[in-house]
């Protein structure tokens, strides 16, 4: 029986008590703990209540199999990549620092060859050549290693927000060399806005916010034997690398993309300028599995 304010807490934690799953029953009570904390704490009113309680029905109603709003609201508030640093502690010490996966990654992007492009449809913007070098944490090479590749393009949109790319244009999947090798052709990515035409975007207008993510490339190592390493490599020159919108820039994964304005191009049908990126990724050992992808 709930006689008043102080009442409402203990009884909720005494009526989760018996939760079977250790886990599940202590995250339950860390959460009803602080979220009643909170709501005394702000003296939350009932119409702040229900905004907040519509806010997330609004999650929910605008997640669909090619847009994932819970991602994205997750995103935004810095909780992706908390998470993501809770979960990858050692990062920089023996492992390339990890990055937050995004609502982008799709599962089942094609293979191509190692030196191949992920290039599918007319993409204007300047030519990029990636070379990434994978070891282990004795700097031994790590071949075999399958690597899923996904980028925006100049315009700043992912092709599943865009009509005019190709399907998969600019995602790919290739594999290591004996000496820990990938290589792939591309283009310069921009920065761009998240979407805002839901939640995420209106509580970053709430909030006088911009929406710009600074321009990168993702990239998921996958391998039997070795933690999956789920990371991103910005834009050395990129102007919102200090106030990305989702908090995911950590110094060490600011690559340098070289411009070439002459010399011999790496291909015969490009001419200047071009750009290149050489980045080493270092995998630890661990359990590797593949995250649940967030769209289709």
């Amino acid at each position: 029986m709930i006689n008043g304010v102080a009442d409402v807490t203990p009884a909720v934690l005494a009526a989760m008590a018996n939760t079977p799953d250790a886990r599940l029953r202590e995250i339950t009570k860390s959460f009803i703990s602080h979220i009643h904390a909170f709501a005394r704490e702000v003296e939350l009113t009932e119409e702040e209540y229900e905004v907040g309680i519509n806010f997330l029905n609004r999650i929910g109603k605008a997640t669909s199999e090619h847009h994932n709003e819970g991602v994205l609201i997750a995103d935004v508030i810095g909780l992706s990549t908390l998470v993501c640093l809770l979960n990858n502690g050692n990062a920089g010490a023996t492992e390339t620092t990890a990055a937050l996966l995004g609502p982008f990654w799709r599962i089942n992007a094609p293979s191509i060859r190692n030196g191949g492009s992920i290039v599918r449809s007319s993409t204007p913007g300047a030519a990029l050549f990636v070379k990434g070098r994978v070891k282990d944490i004795n700097g031994n090479p790590i071949a075999n290693v399958d690597v899923d590749v996904w980028q925006a393009s100049p315009k700043g949109l992912y092709e599943n927000q865009d009509q005019d790319q190709a399907d998969m244009n600019l995602r790919g999947k290739l594999v290591t060399n004996a000496e820990g090798i990938f290589e792939f052709r591309s283009v310069m990515p921009d920065g761009y806005p998240v979407p805002t035409d839901g939640p995420a975007g209106d509580l970053l207008r709430a909030q006088r916010r911009h929406p710009y993510r600074p321009a990168h490339i993702h990239f998921l190592l996958f391998k039997p034997k070795f933690k999956t390493l789920i990371t991103q490599v910005f834009v050395n020159d990129d102007p919102y690398l200090e106030t990305d919108a989702v908090f995911g820039v950590t110094a060490a994964l600011i690559g340098t993309y070289r411009k070439h304005d002459s010399g011999e191009p790496p291909a015969a049908d490009i001419t200047a300028p071009w750009h290149t990126l050489e980045y080493d990724f270092t995998m630890e050992p661990g359990f590797a599995k593949l995250p649940t992808p967030p769209i289709k």
